[in-house]
């Protein structure tokens, strides 16, 4: 009986995941190539993903991505307003972490590590550390 459980409450966890990243990806306007590789999928996972019938499974790794990636679109919706928002993700930055380069890219290039350090920034910035 646990083992179904279990099962049903880690498709229930992916397919709300799923919606909410679906939602953000939508918010900051990314290329399904761009979604694909800050999730850690390919292109056709994630097209079959983000529907509401999906019935795969997500990697550990892949929940936290989408976690992360929730926390930040919080702390940018927060933090600034409209449009910025939206588009600080995808526009070129100075900041410490990312030496001129777009977040989303950074958050690319340096999987779950990196993602993890944009939320860590965005909270420090959200709280005044």
């Amino acid at each position: 009986m646990q083992l179904v459980a279990e099962t049903r409450d880690s498709a229930r966890i992916t397919a709300v995941a799923l919606k909410a990243y679906a939602r953000i990806v939508e918010a900051w306007a990314l290329s399904l190539k761009e979604a694909a590789a800050l999730a850690d999928m390919s292109e056709s996972t994630w097209k079959r993903a983000r529907k509401p019938d999906f019935a795969g499974e997500l990697t550990k790794d892949q929940l936290l991505r989408l976690s992360a990636v929730v926390g930040i679109y919080k702390s940018l919706e927060l933090y600034f307003s409209d449009p910025l928002a939206r588009t600080w993700i995808t526009r070129p930055n100075t900041g410490p972490l990312f030496g001129g380069a777009r977040p989303l890219d950074s958050a690319i290039e340096g999987g779950l590590p990196q993602i993890l350090a944009i939320r860590t920034y965005l909270d420090a910035l959200r709280g005044g550390a």
